[in-house]
């Protein structure tokens, strides 16, 4: 958690504390609106771009916002070889298998049981982090756990008996939110040395190289693609990824880590109504139960023991 001093005003000026009281707030609102468009846009494009083709075109035009953010704010990075390794991991799993996978499972299901099933990415970080980090293996941990995947195979269930093929959809956002889970826990150490917007930069550049075989495609779904849905590729890159980066990243500065990464389950919530707004589907009526009770799992993972003080002993 990052602390921050607080200095006395100069007299006749305004609070310091004026500002920032809402701009973080904003720059949190900002991250979820964006965090969940991306799941509605990604839906929306599965008509005119394939998965692989749509992943390599947003992380091109991400890694070339975030290049300029970052070298103009932080200068040119500098890692370690050991560093470019744990970068390059991240750089596979997060930026380029979670995006294949979450584009081509979008493909299969809607953007709202998506974003749910990305939502269970918490508890499979406090497993990883408690094997291999030495993080605590709590009760709550487990119970959080079990109700977790009991919510996943209930959104399984519904979408396949709904739609018939979207359990291959189910399993592809899976893998995305597993992924996903490991390349934070590869992430945490980098980010005792390197500038969060650095680490960010890196790796989704080496998502795009690694994205780079679907080129020709990508051309190819350009050139036939209308206007509307090259533009929708564009945000992609600008929004969701290089501008909701970097508001996360503001928010962060300002206010409590824990308290922080709470919002992003409202994204699931978000999602589903502008899913319902813009292309007009809601996820099968089971799958809002599944939801609830992912949801409910991570919340219950994320729960602490309760620090029992004892009184000083008698002298």
């Amino acid at each position: 958690m990052t602390t921050t001093r607080t200095e006395r005003p100069a007299p006749g000026t305004p609070p310091a504390s004026t500002p920032t009281s809402w701009l973080p707030l904003a720059a949190v609102a900002v991250t979820l609106v964006l965090w969940a468009s991306a799941f509605v846009a990604i839906r929306h494009l599965g008509a005119d771009f394939s998965a692989g083709p749509l992943s390599l075109g947003r992380l091109l035009v991400g890694a070339l916002c975030l290049g300029v953010v970052a070298t103009a704010t932080k200068g040119v990075p500098r890692p370690t070889r050991r560093e470019w390794v744990s970068l390059a991991a991240i750089g596979v799993l997060w930026f380029g298998v979670y995006n294949v996978a979450l584009n081509e499972g979008e493909q299969r299901v809607d953007a709202g049981t998506a974003a749910m099933l990305i939502q269970l990415s918490p508890v499979l970080v406090a497993v990883l982090a408690a094997v291999f980090l030495d993080e605590r293996f709590t009760a709550w941990l487990g119970l959080g756990l079990a109700l977790a995947f009991g919510g996943v195979a209930l959104i399984g269930l519904s979408t396949s008996q709904s739609q018939g093929r979207d359990l291959l959809g189910v399993f592809l956002v899976l893998l995305a939110a597993v992924v996903y889970a490991v390349s934070l826990i590869l992430q945490k150490p980098l980010m005792a040395r390197l500038a969060a917007v650095h680490v960010t930069w890196l790796a989704c550049t080496i998502g795009a190289v690694v994205c780079l075989p679907f080129l020709p495609t990508l051309i190819e779904e350009v050139q036939v693609a209308p206007t509307s849905s090259v533009l929708w590729v564009v945000y992609l890159g600008i929004f969701p990824t290089a501008i909701a980066f970097t508001t996360y990243a503001y928010a962060l500065t300002h206010m409590d880590a824990g308290s922080l990464s709470v919002t992003t389950y409202l994204v699931p919530p978000i999602t589903i109504v502008l899913g319902w707004a813009l292309l007009g589907e809601t996820p099968p009526g089971a799958a809002y139960v599944g939801g609830v009770l992912a949801l409910l799992g991570v919340a219950l993972a994320r729960r602490r023991p309760r620090r029992v003080e004892h009184p000083p002993a008698p002298a």
